[in-house]
């Protein structure tokens, strides 16, 4: 991740309005899929500085998470052993299996996306659940992706057939269709200036305000009805028992 970029992760993560609706989103899959006595052990995949621990804590007994980019990890945080710090790919061997993973917004930066869903499935226990997001569409790309470091986006077609090599697929649908069309103009806008990758601000706190609560009605309005389009799209799967 670009360094600036990382430098304000933590900030974004806890203020802006996209990542808040984000989170809201994942809240309500883990309400929808968790077991009646939760589950025991989480593992949170590209999980930064451990910053969505707090909320699994409240679904799972055991949370852990993985962080291949170790400037994004506090030395509070890698001191409690429950990051580890390495590329998730065939050699993370941790010892045991997970009963849920996450993937929130991390497959789209793995080159070999397939192993990794096919590891990640090595990884779960028979009947495990995953959680899985990643930005849409390819003509969606702009200097953010860039300043990402992102390999690809994905449709949600091209999302199941990814998972579905390894895992049974619940569900999947798209999600914000009104910032689909916000980066369609973006994408626009930038064919035309060409400007230079910079990092996410947080915008004027009315402005973040009412961009948040756009995004949770349009996923009030449009979680019981698919989206044909969207500027993320979600995946919940299962390992196959």
């Amino acid at each position: 991740m670009d360094p600036a970029y990382g430098a304000r992760y933590r900030e974004l993560h806890e203020r802006h309005w996209w990542w808040r609706a984000r989170e809201a989103v994942v809240v309500r899959e883990l309400e929808r899929m968790r077991p009646p006595d939760g589950w025991q052990r989480a593992l949170d995949v590209g999980c930064g500085d451990g910053l969505f621990f707090d909320v699994l804590g409240r679904y799972a007994d055991e949370v852990e998470g993985v962080e291949p980019d170790t400037t994004l990890v506090s030395p509070q945080r890698a001191e409690d052993g429950r990051i580890h710090l390495r590329p998730f790919d065939a050699s993370f061997r941790p010892g045991r299996k997970y009963d849920l993973m996450l993937f929130l917004d991390v497959l789209e930066h793995i080159r070999d996306a397939s192993g990794a869903v096919a590891h990640a499935a090595s990884l779960l226990q028979p009947g495990g659940t995953i959680i899985v997001t990643v930005p849409a569409y390819r003509h969606l790309w702009t200097t953010h992706d860039d300043l990402n470091q992102h390999v690809r986006r994905y449709s949600r077609r091209e999302l199941v057939r990814l998972l579905s090599r390894s895992l049974d697929i619940v569900h999947t649908r798209y999600l914000f269709g009104w910032v689909y069309k916000a980066k369609l103009f973006q994408r626009a806008l930038e064919w035309v200036r060409r400007p230079e990758p910079s990092p996410p601000g947080i915008p004027p706190e009315p402005i973040n305000r009412a961009l948040y609560a756009l995004s949770r009605i349009d996923e009030a309005v449009f979680r019981h009805l698919p989206l044909p389009i969207g500027s993320s799209v979600l995946a919940v799967a299962r390992k196959r028992a």
